[in-house]
């Protein structure tokens, strides 16, 4: 695969072997994201898990401090009292059977999905549509609930879900480049803690393998990073 010209120069400012200390990394990431547009940073850690056993997955939510940068797009599924409610706290879509109708139909120009738990027999239907996507609500990321008015605000204030996909690797925006490097620092932060924290019983030996740090257009910078005691 050819390079263009950015990325290559990008190159020579690190050691592409090197595994940085992660302040320093995410200061080269910055270096690095030279599109015009204002890059989305992300990380990937890849951890010593199978992800083929039910006593290895690794999943949870989190409210980044400073959020990720991206609008939010959020879509309720509530009826009567909490659709109201919904609408109130700044849901994008609110809707019953007909947003169940309009997603079975093939429409997804929504982000998140929040339901209350009346709602989840008509809405579990929606498993094999939602659930590949990653929209499915549940219960333990927050997205199953009555306090709608909460989980609106966690997810358009920065709230994450991050899961280990079947590779073994957890994917998560932690925001953009215009940030600057303290506030998605303590961005990665908080997000790093949660995925240790989060560690199954059943996994052995080392839990975190590898972490990378990377902008839109820019190469991944190899960083370490050790939870605080």
């Amino acid at each position: 695969m050819k390079r263009g010209k950015a990325y290559r120069e990008s190159l020579k400012l690190y050691e592409k072997l090197n595994v940085y200390d992660a302040k320093e990394g995410m200061g080269i990431v910055l270096q690095t994201a030279k599109a015009k547009f204002d890059e989305t940073i992300e990380v990937s850690v890849r951890l010593g898990v199978d992800p083929r056993h039910a006593d290895q997955q690794v999943r949870g939510v989190v409210v980044l401090p400073h959020g990720t940068g991206k609008a939010v797009r959020v879509l309720v599924i509530a009826k009567g009292e909490k659709a109201d409610e919904a609408r109130a706290a700044g849901a994008d879509f609110v809707g019953d059977d007909d947003m169940i109708e309009k997603i079975q139909a093939g429409w997804f120009d929504f982000d998140t999905c929040v339901t209350t738990p009346d709602m989840m027999g008509k809405v579990g239907r929606l498993g094999k549509l939602l659930g590949p996507k990653g929209l499915m609500p549940t219960p333990k990321s927050g997205t199953v609930t009555m306090d709608v008015t909460k989980a609106i605000a966690d997810i358009k204030s920065g709230k994450v879900e991050y899961r280990v996909d079947k590779t073994g690797i957890v994917h998560c925006i932690i925001g953009k480049k215009s940030f600057g490097e303290d506030k998605l620092f303590e961005n990665f932060a908080v997000l790093m803690n949660a995925i240790i924290k989060a560690r199954p019983a059943a996994a052995k030996g080392t839990y975190i393998k590898s972490t990378v740090l990377s902008s839109t257009m820019g190469p991944g910078v190899k960083v370490s990073y050790k939870k605080p005691d």
